[in-house]
């Protein structure tokens, strides 16, 4: 599999007069997973959107492996990069395998039907994120966690070296939430694909994560590893939080409680 590098360069994005994201210089690298956290509001989701070429930037340029990514096929795109959403519509009564076996589209040609290896291939991806057992099952019968974690599969499943997620874990229970982000570390660790994932979770983003992106209102507010971004001093200023910040033997553990509004 080849490996995929995004590269921003001066982006900038508004829809209309009102600005969203302000002057990105970012670089996400194989073998990584990033964390993208900050507030609601701060551009998070626009990121990714800008990522997987679902929008142009207003200002700027967003590059795969040192190419305009709105100049690459949209067919050739889905074979780079895969886009998790938050939700989708099911607007059909599709099975979780069948849900999942539309991620193996990209590599599939018109009118073909699906191989033995995209048949393995979705088998494989219902296992890993708990799903064999509802393979069976309508989309719209199962629960929040259970569709995400169908269309978390649907992603996996498109087998690209880039994967971009957005808020992957807000439905799901404690157990899904980190087998989720165990098997995104092991993409990223062992077949060095190129992951990045818009968290809320603030100490699930630091047990996992390799590097995190802090926005607030549109702005790179810090950049690095979990250590430098994800102290009290910046939590305190970009979600305006009193944080304590413990290093522990599993790594940091972030508690935190509300701060007086002045």
């Amino acid at each position: 599999m080849r490996t995929t590098t995004f590269t921003l360069k001066a982006v900038s994005f508004g829809y209309t007069d009102t600005p969203v994201l302000r002057d990105l210089d970012l670089t996400f690298e194989p073998g990584r997973l990033y964390g993208v956290v900050g507030p609601n509001g701060s551009g998070k989701s626009t990121l990714l959107n800008l990522l997987a070429g679902h929008s142009s930037p207003t200002i700027g340029s967003v590059e795969i492996d040192n190419q305009a990514i709105t100049s690459i096929n949209p067919s050739q795109l889905a074979r780079r990069c895969a886009l998790v959403p938050q939700e989708l519509d099911f607007n059909f009564p599709f099975t979780a395998f069948e849900t999942v076996l539309m991620g193996r589209h990209p590599h599939i040609q018109r009118f073909a039907r699906p191989s033995e290896k995209d048949i393995s291939i979705v088998k494989n991806t219902l296992k890993s994120m708990d799903l064999g057992h509802l393979k069976n099952r309508i989309m719209a019968d199962l629960s929040g966690g259970e569709k995400q974690r169908t269309v978390v599969a649907r992603g996996l499943a498109q087998t690209t070296p880039a994967l971009l997620l957005d808020e992957p874990t807000s439905s799901m229970d404690i157990r899904h939430a980190l087998t989720t982000m165990t098997e995104l570390k092991r993409l990223a660790s062992e077949e060095n694909r190129t992951i990045v994932a818009v968290l809320h979770d603030l100490n699930l983003a630091a047990a996992f994560c390799d590097q995190i992106i802090i926005l607030n209102k549109g702005r790179v507010h810090a950049h690095g590893s979990v250590k430098t971004t994800l102290t009290p001093e910046t939590l305190n200023a970009v979600f305006r939080i009193q944080a304590d910040v413990l290093n522990t033997e599993k790594g940091l553990h972030i508690s935190y409680a509300l701060k007086e509004l002045s």
